[in-house]
């Protein structure tokens, strides 16, 4: 790209024509952001889902400052961490998904029918994710080790933004659709514990803390990604609104199971994964009675 700019630069003729193309794609952009803006406008509770999965996402970022004046947490504190994390996001695809999926279906007019279709999305929310899962080369960020091989930093990064990307989706969906019950606080919440889990790992992989810090709160930009296609989901399901919810809470139940669950129950921190997981669900509770 930078030798396409500098032979454009070499010729004044040619010159024109790239600040031709600037001003064009300037322009576009500024249309872009303007329909975005007008259409958020005319969608309040989209609006509203957006800004939940940006906040959910900011709080990874504020999880990652303790990187630039402590050191990576050890073992002992990672099992229940994880735990506390995968409890939250179980609970949270329960009361703030599932729940209202099915409060959506019983009220329906074919519940029987709109039930095994929900049933259904749930399976192809887990299986999306699985197949996202095998075709995106990745590394688990859970298994990065002080010593031994590591594995490549990009590898790491698209793991994390790889499993970022269903907590997202269902932020966006369930606050689109006026079911948040507590869902942005409690992942906003198990966020900054992962937050310190992804910096320190960066830190393993060989970068500076502030680095790590900024590539944690990079990952956890991607959740307002994610909480875009759960915008978009919830605006146009209408009376099929259960099936996005269900996708959503199928998608979080996959990295539970898969991610956070295995990582958390390490041999010989059985006890204290599952203490963090049993509180994770314990503090989700809480928040969805309340909200």
């Amino acid at each position: 790209m930078s030798q396409l700019v500098a032979q454009h630069y070499a010729h004044p003729t040619a010159r024109r024509h790239l600040w031709a193309g600037m001003i064009m794609a300037v322009v576009a952009l500024a249309f872009v952001a303007e329909q975005s803006a007008q259409w958020l406008g005319a969608h309040p509770m989209a609006a509203k889902g957006l800004q939940a999965s940006l906040l959910a996402g900011l709080a990874t970022g504020l999880g990652a400052l303790p990187v630039l004046f402590l050191r990576r947490p050890s073992d002992r504190l990672m099992a229940p961490m994880l735990g506390l994390a995968g409890g939250m996001m179980l609970a949270a695809s329960l009361f703030s998904l599932l729940v209202p999926a099915v409060q959506h279906v019983a009220a329906s007019e074919a519940p029987w029918l709109l039930g095994l279709a929900t049933g259904l999305a749930f399976l192809a929310g887990t299986r999306l994710m699985q197949q996202m899962d095998r075709r995106m080369p990745h590394a688990h960020v859970k298994t990065v080790e002080a010593g031994g091989a590591l594995p490549n930093v990009a590898l790491v990064v698209a793991a994390i933004a790889l499993h970022n990307i269903p907590e997202g989706l269902a932020v966006g969906v369930s606050a689109a659709a006026g079911a948040d019950h507590g869902m942005t606080l409690g992942i906003a919440i198990q966020n900054v514990p992962e937050g310190w889990i992804v910096a320190s790992a960066m830190i393993v992989l060989g970068a500076a803390p502030l680095r790590a810090a900024l590539i944690a709160l990079g990952t956890g930009l991607v959740e307002p990604v994610g909480g875009l296609f759960g915008v978009i989901a919830s605006t146009l399901a209408g009376s099929t609104l259960p099936l996005a919810l269900a996708a959503a809470a199928g998608a979080m139940l996959w990295v539970v199971s898969h991610e956070l669950i295995p990582a958390s129950h390490k041999p010989g921190r059985e006890a204290a994964g599952t203490l963090g997981l049993a509180s994770g669900f314990a503090i989700m509770t809480v928040l969805a009675a309340v909200f």
